[in-house]
């Protein structure tokens, strides 16, 4: 069988298209004078009416050179073999009526009478005799080409249309076997569709196990994405691939194409009005200068460059230790038409590297710094304590130092409201980050220190935007840690706004130094109000007890550890105005010079020996709030997290 599947291949691989062409052609030059001679024969009820044939032998000898003009000007011989499908079919069967036609009028050229039964018999013969044998042809072809090949075996999971017309499709694939249909539509359940028989998804798994199945194709264009996800993950469980399809109609354009999770404006799930992003003269404390932007690969830190881009600063530095996220904003910073006037270096290290701070600052002169570098996901840092205060505690100081030491300008931290009163060590880090750059305030006579507090972020990464449209997007479930979670919410742009804007404050608001600037972000938000409503907005409904046929569930997986059911933005009472209304300044306490100092060398500690337990002890000795009883006993931490009162 290999070798005659090789001549095979080598027999049609020499065959030009005209030859091919020429091929078929005689097949309906020989079928037309054969299906006569049969239609005779059975009208005759005799195997040789050699008085019949005489008297026909006109009509005999016109009608190959009839049925070769009637198939050349119907293009029936330009008709693929691998596509002669209903269409061609269809064609063939015109091309058999109008041949009919042409025998009764030559029987009347030739003054032959032939009953009609013999005419009719003879179209259908030449009609059966066409299909017949190319479909036998192409039978045999793809017979010698599936030889010895391995075929994937796939399940059509939908016999409605566009099932249908897949099976069609796929049906003279050399290297696919579709295998059956499954349908949810009960009606169908054991009936046979275009020669497939329709099962049930409830024995999905004995239909992929005992028919070894390889792939499933999802032709449901009509239920919601939600849904095929759904089905989807249950067929992948199973070990097989799976692939959804749209319908032909859509392919071509007949019917929209839709993405029902396609990007929607995160102002639109803030709850309130976004703060106006105009441009005021306090920006000019950006411009022509040279500015280090820490963690410049981040959600905030991208958004941070692009701003200041349109600031025309002399220099824009950035610094971040992911090489990947440094390529990715050093490429799109590169593009913008802002940096014919800005000169853009990128600087791959880490805030915790004290030499390649200080030369960042020394080779590049830098005169304002933006510092958004940090650990920021709360249950990462959790249990990885140690590694959350080195990079967000050790590198603050460890920067600032080098700014205090380089003469730079301004200083500005981004903190959170985590490190309000915090219950986790990401927000406890957060703090004493705060602290840090307080301390510095204080004794610096050239550095103007300020730090900026703000709510989530709306889009940054690891939010919950991207993973509840991820979860969206899966079909479900949308997670949520508790029902009553409330959180402030603003958008990318706005916080990196706020930033530069409370950054060019510094110097004129504050005789000492370390204001934290806190935004007016209105009133928390519910987080399950926000999942809902990205549900609603990617155009599918809420599932639970009174909307049992909804799209998307919402589940309570149970508060994370560390994790608050409200959060807030100030420490203490009390807060002063600034040259914005939507910004507000608030002085709150800070360490001891001697008690800062005390901090950092247990944090040093802690980082040389690794320990967790002293990392979480200095948390709960310096860091208003931390670690408080009433918090852990909510929380349900036992005292193996080591939280202390």
């Amino acid at each position: 069988m290999p070798a005659l599947r090789t001549r095979l291949f080598a027999l049609v691989d020499r065959l030009t298209r005209v030859h091919k062409r020429f091929v078929f052609l005689l097949i309906d030059v020989a079928i037309a004078p054969a299906a006569l001679l049969f239609s005779v024969m059975l009208v005759h009820s005799s195997w040789m009416p050699e008085a019949k044939l005489l008297q026909m032998q006109g009509v005999f000898l016109a009608i190959p050179v009839v049925a070769a003009l009637i198939s050349l000007a119907l293009g029936i011989p330009n008709i693929r073999l691998k596509a002669f499908e209903s269409l061609a079919v269809l064609r063939t069967a015109g091309f058999s009526f109008l041949l009919v036609l042409a025998l009764w009028l030559l029987c009347l050229e030739f003054g032959v009478v032939f009953p009609a039964v013999g005419i009719s018999l003879f179209g259908l013969l030449f009609f059966l005799g066409s299909v017949g044998i190319r479909l036998a042809m192409l039978n045999f072809y793809l017979l010698v080409l599936r030889w010895g090949q391995r075929r994937w075996r796939v399940l059509i999971y939908g016999a409605g249309t566009t099932g249908t017309q897949l099976a069609a499709a796929l049906k003279s694939h050399e290297s696919i076997m579709v295998v059956a249909f499954l349908d949810d539509d009960k009606s169908l359940h054991a009936m046979t569709v275009a020669g497939l028989r329709v099962m049930s998804p409830d024995k999905i798994e004995q239909i992929v196990r005992d028919r070894e199945i390889d792939r499933v194709l999802l032709a449901m264009p009509s239920v919601s994405a939600p849904k095929q996800a759904q089905i989807a993950r249950r067929l992948q469980d199973l070990g097989v691939d799976v692939l959804a399809l749209p319908s032909f109609a859509q392919l071509v354009g007949a019917e929209a194409l839709v993405n029902n999770l396609a990007p929607v404006s995160a102002n639109k799930f803030l709850g309130r009005e976004m703060v106006e992003q105009e441009v005021t003269d306090g920006f000019t404390a950006y411009s022509g200068k040279t500015i280090l932007v820490t963690g410049a690969g981040g959600s905030i830190g991208s958004e941070l460059c692009r701003q200041l881009l349109g600031f025309a600063p002399r220099k824009l530095v950035l610094f971040e230790v992911s090489e990947l996220a440094l390529y990715e904003i050093d490429r799109e910073l590169s593009q913008r038409p802002e940096t014919s006037r800005t000169q853009i270096v990128a600087v791959l290290g880490s805030v915790t590297d004290s030499r390649a701070t200080r030369s960042a600052m020394a080779d590049h002169g830098i005169e304002v710094v933006v510092h958004a570098a940090a650990y920021k996901h709360v249950p990462l840092v959790e249990l990885n304590p140690v590694a959350g205060m080195v990079n967000n505690v050790l590198g603050t100081r460890t920067l600032a130092d080098a700014a205090e030491e380089a003469g730079v300008e301004r200083f500005i931290l981004i903190s959170t409201d985590k490190a309000v009163r915090p219950t986790n060590m990401m927000g406890a880090s957060k703090r004493l980050a705060e602290m840090v750059v307080q301390d510095l305030a204080k004794r610096s006579d050239k550095t103007s220190y300020s730090m900026v507090r703000f709510g989530n972020v709306l889009g940054s990464s690891g939010s919950v935007v991207p993973l509840f449209k991820d979860q969206i997007r899966r079909g479900g479930p949308v997670t949520l840690t508790h029902e009553d979670v409330t959180r402030y919410f603003m958008t990318i742009s706005e916080a990196a706004h706020l930033v530069l804007l409370a950054g060019s404050f510094s110097c004129s608001t504050s005789e000492a130094g370390g204001d934290v600037f806190v935004l007016d972000m209105g009133k928390p938000m519910r987080i399950r109000d926000l999942a809902e409503q990205m549900i609603e907005a990617s155009g599918y409904t809420v599932r639970d007890e009174t909307r049992p046929d909804g799209d998307i569930e919402i589940q309570m997986i149970g508060l994370r550890p560390g994790e608050k059911l409200h959060e807030e933005l100030l420490i203490g009472a009390g807060l002063l105005t600034t040259p914005h209304a939507k910004i507000l300044r608030a002085r709150e306490g800070s360490l001891s010079e001697l008690d800062m100092a005390k901090a950092l060398q247990a944090l040093r500690n802690a980082m040389a020996t690794g320990d967790a337990q002293a990392a979480r002890a200095v948390a709960a000795a310096y860091v208003e709030g931390f670690g408080a009883q009433q918090d852990r006993d909510a929380l349900g931490f036992g005292a193996e997290t080591g939280l202390k009162g």
